[in-house]
C-alpha cells in the first residue's frame, strides 16, 4: 500500500466555518485512508452527509462515535434514543460503506507490516472525578457548582441501559472481547473519541470536564493491545503525546473560536501511518 492512514476528529459541521474546513479535506493519493474520530455533527443528516462527501474522497474512512453524534437533540428529525440512535448511525455508515466499531477490524499494509486498525465505542463512567472528589456524586455536584456541566447529561440518553456508566461497561466487555480476538500477532492502531488514558484531560482549562471524558478501565489497553499509535479527540486540544512509548494523537478540529486562536488555516487531517513523513 503506497497511501497513507490519516485521521481527524470534531469536525461540528454545525458551523459554516467548520463546513468549509472539510470542504478542503483531500487524500493525498488514492490508496489514502481517514480514521473519523467522532463528534461530526449532532444532527444525523449532516452525520450522513459529511461522512458521505468523505467517503467519496478517501478509499476507505473509519468512524468512531462521539458524545454528539449520540444525542438526542430536539431539533433532529431522528429522534431515537441511547442504544438504538447507535444502531442507526452504524447501519447508515454501512449503507455508505464507511467502517464501525461494530465491523471486522480493517488491517493497514504499513511498510513495517500489516496494523490492524480498531475504532472503539466505550464511552465513560465519571472514573475520571474531579480533583480532590472520591464518588461520582461528589464530582458531579462540584462540576454543578462551577458551572462546568457536559450537555451529555441533558441529550445523551443511555437507553435502555439505567445510566451511561452501565452503557460504558457494557460497551466495555464487549470491546474488551473483540480485541482479544485480534491475531497476537499484529500491531494496532486504537481509534477512540474519548481518551483511552486520563493524562491528557490533566491540560483542561476545566478540571471538572474530565469526567465526561473517558474511563480508567482503558488505561492499560493501549500496552495490553499492541498500539503503535492511541487517536482520539473530544479534549479539542490537537496535540501529540506519549504513554508507555505509545504515541498518543489528538485529532480534533474544534469550534471555530477555539481553531481561529491557533492562527492560520485549520489543517487538521493528522498521518497516523504511511506515506510521505
Amino acid at each position: 500500500m503506497t497511501g497513507a492512514l490519516f485521521a481527524v476528529s470534531d469536525l461540528h459541521v454545525s458551523y459554516e466555518e467548520n463546513r468549509t474546513v472539510v470542504d478542503r479535506l483531500h487524500p493525498e493519493s488514492p490508496d489514502d485512508w481517514l480514521i473519523v474520530a467522532g463528534d461530526v455533527a449532532e444532527l444525523f443528516a449532516s452525520v450522513e452527509e459529511t461522512l458521505r462527501l468523505l467517503r467519496d474522497r478517501f478509499a476507505q474512512v473509519i468512524w468512531a462515535p462521539g458524545n454528539h453524534e449520540l444525542w438526542t437533540h430536539p431539533s433532529d428529525p431522528v429522534a431515537l434514543r441511547g442504544q438504538e440512535r447507535y444502531a442507526a448511525l452504524v447501519a447508515m455508515c454501512r449503507g455508505l460503506g464507511v467502517l464501525t466499531p461494530e465491523d471486522d477490524y480493517p488491517v493497514w499494509q504499513s511498510e513495517d507490516g500489516p496494523v490492524v486498525v480498531a475504532p472503539l465505542f466505550q464511552l465513560y463512567d465519571y472514573s475520571f472525578r474531579a480533583p480532590g472528589t472520591s464518588t461520582k456524586e461528589e464530582s458531579l455536584r462540584r462540576a454543578y457548582d462551577a458551572g462546568v456541566v457536559c450537555t451529555d447529561e441533558v441529550l445523551l440518553h443511555p437507553d435502555p441501559y439505567p445510566d451511561r456508566e452501565s452503557w460504558c461497561w457494557a460497551r466495555l466487555a464487549e470491546t474488551e472481547r473483540r480485541l482479544a480476538a485480534v491475531d497476537p500477532t499484529l500491531p494496532t492502531v486504537l481509534v477512540s473519541h474519548w481518551p483511552l488514558v486520563r493524562q491528557p484531560t490533566e491540560v483542561l482549562w476545566y478540571p471538572e470536564f474530565a469526567q465526561w471524558c473517558g474511563t480508567e478501565r482503558t488505561a492499560d489497553w493501549h500496552v495490553r493491545h499492541r498500539a503503535v499509535a492511541a487517536v482520539y479527540g473530544h479534549l479539542h486540544i490537537p496535540r501529540t503525546t506519549e504513554y508507555d512509548g505509545v504515541r498518543f494523537e489528538e485529532v480534533s478540529l474544534g469550534y471555530p473560536r477555539e481553531w481561529r486562536r491557533r492562527g492560520g488555516q485549520p489543517q487538521p487531517m493528522r498521518r497516523i501511518l504511511g506515506g510521505k513523513q
